[in-house]
């Protein structure tokens, strides 16, 4: 007994003297860089915020921001327009990697090596070289709007971006259109360059892994399940609807967890191609204000805000899943 108050004491008392060093390192780094700061005449604090930006930022979603407004506002836009393309792209990755992973399994032969072709191709190119190719292709290989490319019935795809359709009104339902106007659309939304090679790089990539993710998940399943299914003479689909995928799904959502938070902090890569995200604007705010540690403060702690959130969604989805795969 007296053993075991020595052991639980001297573990106490390592965790102490660790939190101690680490307070202390900290205090110490702190200290430094405010002296320093104090020292070159640099300002700090977060009161820049407040100051106005100065800057356009041309693109933006639901809140638009000019020059004359603060830099918490231009912030603000930036984080929209990574809200924005980061939900887009992980919506899509996920419908197009569910389908890459049932296609890895189809008994056709020439399905499941083109989607085991796309998972390798894809998933071994870094993402950057993936995004100055589509922003290349989109920029340099597609017409001008005059001769622009229509896929489906009201998208158009030029050199100036993805032009599509959008809703007006629900009740009654009405849809506006894009229409060529002079050398550009009108009407619709009209998506730039930038936003439309960010988000299929983001989402293609993305769809790759959740391809594997997918396919694991699905081969993790007992094979005992199929035979059972099959004996009670049910169809393909349906052994793979109704027994296979609510099983697979509680393997499948913590490594899904995983990708969705690597394509929100993988979109911080737009500030190659000039999408105006939160990096992008951020980047310029430090210029423009020479405080980089509070912008790469401000940085860190929305990404970190963003990341801890959907975790926190994730793994309470995945434990009702859990809980009724349980039960059941």
């Amino acid at each position: 007994m007296a053993r075991r108050l020595d052991t639980r004491q001297r573990a106490v008392l390592c965790q102490i003297l660790l939190l101690v060093a680490l307070c202390t390192a900290g205090w110490y780094f702190l200290t430094n860089v405010v002296d320093n700061l104090l020292s070159r005449r640099i300002a700090s604090g977060f009161g820049f915020l407040w100051r106005e930006a100065g800057f356009e930022i041309g693109e933006s979603t639901l809140l638009s921001a000019s020059a004359a407004d603060s830099y918490l506002k231009a912030l603000t836009v930036g984080l929209l327009n990574t809200f924005r393309v980061a939900l887009l792209a992980s919506t899509f990755a996920t419908l197009i990697g569910g389908t890459l992973g049932l296609a890895r399994l189809a008994p056709n032969w020439l399905l499941a090596k083109i989607a085991a072709g796309y998972v390798e191709l894809l998933r071994n190119i870094p993402l950057v070289v993936q995004l100055f190719f589509w922003y290349a292709v989109i920029t340099e290989s597609l017409p001008a709007p005059a001769e622009a490319l229509n896929p489906l019935p009201g998208f158009y795809l030029s050199n100036r971006g993805l032009a599509v359709p959008i809703i007006v009104t629900l009740l009654p339902l009405q849809i506006e259109h894009p229409t060529l106007n002079a050398f550009n659309f009108s009407g619709g939304v009209v998506l730039s360059p930038e936003f439309t090679a960010l988000f299929l790089g983001l989402a293609l990539y993305t769809a790759a892994f959740i391809g594997e993710i997918v396919r694991a998940g699905i081969l993790a399943v007992d094979r005992g399940q199929y035979e059972a299914a099959q004996a009670q003479g049910l169809s393909q689909g349906q052994i793979m609807r109704l027994i296979i995928l609510p099983q697979a799904l509680r393997l499948i959502v913590p490594p899904l967890t995983s990708q969705y938070l690597n394509c929100i902090k993988n979109s911080s890569l737009a500030v190659a191609i000039g999408y105006p995200d939160l990096v992008s604007i951020a980047n310029t705010v430090i210029n423009q204000t020479g405080q980089a540690i509070e912008g790469v403060a401000i940085i860190m702690l929305v990404y970190l805000t963003i990341s801890l959130t959907i975790s926190a969604a994730m793994n309470f989805y995945n434990r009702r899943i859990a809980l009724r795969g349980a039960r059941t």
